[in-house]
């Protein structure tokens, strides 16, 4: 059986001749790329989703959110899992299920099964996707590992990008008169495709089993989201019965509940699904505030954007994506090369970078505002939020780890993670139903739906311009612990 750890191989080792560990590297990434390409490629396919199957704005935010909710509650199990059995094995196990959830997603013949192959989908990218980083970690060494690293912070801020405008690419093409169905089915061959080359091109390495699963904390938490979210959902269209309000109630109690269990398994010493004891270190929890208000901004500006642009506004697919351009790309540039700004504003950059985004939220308010397409102010604020997500996240993530201990740095990366795409989801189920409540029906006169659609945009923009600013608190908080860190070190 090969060895898990190339580190013990000589320089000629079979891994390296022929480019083969930058074959697999390129395997590796595949599976990331798919990954991010779901999480936004069905954005601009919805319109055309909804009047395919018929499906209500409810459901086009299940189909939007049930991949991110099941990626998220199971992204850390998945880690585990390819400790315990092994990560060729789990990458590749996620992999045939990503891809078999893609098949039956392109073929859904109505809403409630694409919202169901939706989860799967999510269970299977949240079982791969974990690998990735931990095979690089393992199998490059010294200045390999920094090009591959750097390849990976590619893939991340790239794949979004290429999610949004392919989605409008196929979906303007009309394959075969199947309209949005190859958003999905363009998984199929490239699954296929990364399930033959993994076993060839990515070395076996025996399990290390030193984490455990957290089985009872799944058991709680997964209801315990799915209880609030549901009803966020649903609520508008249902009139927000006195079920909404009790669910939302049952949903907080288990999340009580659930920090309760936690604390538990890690007093039996056991590993919880989120070691909530990393709160404690100075600049987590404030870094997490802040962190959650720019998900749900971002989780609401993609779903809401996206059917103002084509049901509100009657963009095509490809332009609606092509829209989206300006902020996803100047996002990855910000995001990418914030560290070559100079380091002493560097502990300034996440609330800097919240109001930032808060002046742009307002400018996209602005420009919808009289319902025509935009113009030059939807442009320039598209690119400034860009940029405002960009100098917030990248230094965020690092800055809210500063005074985690080494022990614990993995399980604090877990509940940023595990935060950042559960907000995404809060944010398409509340800013999806702002939106929704105010546009839905739309009248049956053009002029007017523009107009109404823009109503409605706007209103949810201001929304996201107020949460924005909240998490500025938070990033001010974070600041001032980055600050004393810094000082203390300089004194060192």
């Amino acid at each position: 059986m090969i060895s898990p750890d190339v580190r013990t191989r000589p320089a000629g080792s079979a891994d390296r001749r022929g480019g083969r560990l930058w074959l697999m590297l390129a395997v590796l990434l595949l599976g990331q790329f798919m990954g991010l390409l779901d999480v936004t490629i069905v954005n601009v396919a919805l319109p055309s989703i909804g009047a395919d199957l018929h499906a209500s704005g409810a459901s086009l935010q299940l189909v939007a959110g049930g991949y991110t909710v099941a990626y998220a509650m199971l992204l850390i199990t998945g880690a585990r899992l390819g400790d315990l059995h092994g990560r060729r094995r789990m990458y590749l196990l996620g992999a045939v299920v990503f891809t078999l959830a893609s098949l039956v997603c392109g073929i859904a013949p109505d809403g409630a099964t694409l919202v169901i192959a939706r989860s799967v989908q999510g269970a299977g990218a949240a079982v791969m996707v974990p690998q990735i980083m931990s095979v690089i970690q393992m199998r490059f060494q010294g200045a390999a590992r920094a090009k591959a690293l750097s390849a990976y912070g590619v893939v991340l801020s790239v794949g979004a990008l290429a999610g949004l405008v392919l989605g409008g690419v196929l979906v303007e093409a009309n394959l075969a008169g199947a309209s949005w169905r190859p958003v999905f089915l363009v998984n199929v061959p490239l699954g296929i495709l990364l399930v033959a080359l993994v076993p060839r091109l990515v070395p076996a390495d025996e399990p290390r089993g030193t984490r455990r699963l957290d089985f009872a904390g799944l058991v709680v938490a997964v209801p315990a989201v799915v209880l609030v979210v549901l009803p966020l959902v649903l609520g508008h269209e249902t009139g927000r019965p006195a079920w909404t309000f009790g669910c939302v109630a049952a949903g907080i109690v288990l999340a009580g509940v659930f920090v309760l269990v936690e604390r538990g398994v890690a007093a039996r010493g056991g590993d919880p699904l989120l070691d909530l004891a990393v709160l404690r270190a100075p600049g987590t929890a404030s870094g997490i505030g802040t962190l959650i208000c720019m998900q749900v901004a971002y989780g609401g500006l993609m779903f809401t954007l996206a059917l103002h642009l084509q049901q509100g506004l009657g963009d095509g697919a490809l332009r609606a994506g092509l829209t989206f351009a300006p902020l996803a790309g100047v996002f990855g540039v910000a995001g990418f090369f914030w560290r070559r700004l100079p380091a002493r504003v560097h502990h300034l950059l996440p609330p800097a970078g919240m109001v930032i985004s808060a002046l742009a939220y307002l400018g996209i308010a602005a420009g919808f505002q009289d319902g025509t397409q935009g113009g030059p102010l939807m442009w320039t604020a598209l690119v400034v939020c860009g940029a405002g997500m960009g100098l917030t996240l990248s230094p965020l993530l690092s800055q809210a780890l500063v005074h985690v201990p080494p022990a614990r740095a993995a399980d604090a990366s877990g509940l940023l993670t595990t935060t950042m795409q559960l907000g995404q989801v809060v944010g398409v189920a509340v800013f999806g139903a702002v939106y929704l409540s105010q546009a839905t029906p739309l009248p049956s006169l053009p002029p007017l739906r523009e107009h109404v659609s823009a109503h409605a945009m706007s209103t949810a923009a201001e929304w996201m311009a107020a949460l924005s600013l909240a998490g500025v608190i938070g990033g001010i908080a974070l600041a001032r612990t980055v600050r004393r860190a810094t000082r203390l070190d300089t004194a060192g």
